[in-house]
């Protein structure tokens, strides 16, 4: 009998598992490939042939995507199931990772079946004693499938980099991080780029920008240009000071043409007020992030009508 390696709950999913035991019989019938394809090909001939990519199938991985990058086909069909893939597979279920989120993962990197497990171990053992608890380290290899791919030293130079640019605890990076795990795998010249503007272009101070990326990460990697256009509207056009833009800096994450039309919209009304200080003032959370029919009734005081009928004049 094959030794099974490990059993994964699938009790909504009729197919049989990926990694279900099977008899001597039914192992010595597995066919491989007899040759290998070459760089750019279909696998869809090779997936009755070869177990490894039948049972990566099984698993939701979209081989049509794997196959549209060079040379990850090759190197699929060359591994050996038992040997290389089943151990990476456990390893992840046992760092917590969902079966159902197994597919997506490998789609995004199969580079990790070529990894040697004492590699993903060291990486793993190193963020937890950075003190990632074992849930945050699941999620962030969910989040950003490659994380356990890079060195213990790049991890580690990366972690140091927004401590020490940004400030932050020790803490207040580990949470950064965990909600963002990209953060560790990308390059640094958007970040660095993204912070000279905060501080260089739109003039917030140095404790301003910690807040404003505690509370928003994605703002480190977020397109320069959508950043500045926000950011003049509401600064330069709205007249919302920055300390009440640091104190809502989920404006940021706002689509321009929803924060346009309701500005102009309250302006129209003569109730576009946010100075805090004076009567009828309305919050940079509630402007943005009410649905349309509660910012009409409660923050314009005006109907959805009247609002759908304003923004046909735009």
């Amino acid at each position: 009998m094959v030794i099974i390696l490990f059993a994964i709950g699938l009790d909504a999913v009729v197919r049989p598992s990926p990694l279900q035991e099977i008899s001597e019989e039914e192992a010595v019938q597995i066919q491989v490939p007899s040759a290998l394809p070459p760089d750019s090909f279909t696998l869809k001939p090779y997936v009755d042939k070869s177990e490894t990519l039948s049972k990566l199938v099984q698993l939701g991985v979209n081989l049509w995507e794997l196959e549209q990058r060079p040379n990850v086909g090759s190197m699929l069909v060359r591994l050996d199931f038992h040997a290389d893939v089943a151990p990476k597979l456990l390893f992840l279920k046992d760092l917590g990772v969902e079966e159902s989120k197994l597919g997506t993962l490998l789609t995004k990197n199969p580079f990790i079946l070529t990894e040697s497990l004492d590699n993903l171990e060291a990486r793993v053992s190193y963020l937890k004693a950075k003190k990632f608890s074992p849930q945050s380290v699941a999620v962030m290899v969910s989040k950003a499938p490659y994380l356990l791919n890079f060195s213990i030293e790049r991890l580690d130079n990366r972690l140091g980099f927004f401590q020490k640019q940004l400030g932050l605890s020790a803490e207040k990076t580990r949470n950064v991080v965990t909600r963002l795990p990209k953060l560790l795998c990308g390059s640094l010249e958007p970040i660095k780029e993204n912070l000279k503007v905060c501080e260089l272009e739109f003039g917030f101070r140095g404790n301003e920008i910690q807040h404003i990326v505690t509370a928003v990460p994605k703002l480190l990697i977020a397109n320069k240009r959508k950043l500045t256009q926000i950011f003049d509207f509401v600064h330069n056009t709205m007249d919302v000071p920055h300390s009440l833009i640091a104190k809502f800096p989920q404006v940021f994450n706002a689509k321009f043409l929803r924060i346009k039309e309701r500005h102009l919209f309250l302006e129209y009304l003569g109730r576009a007020q946010y100075q805090p200080s004076q009567p009828n003032y309305i919050s940079l959370d509630r402007l943005v992030f009410l649905p349309d029919d509660i910012f009409c009734s409660e923050v314009a005081l005006a109907t959805l009508e009247d609002f759908e009928r304003f923004q046909k004049t735009l």
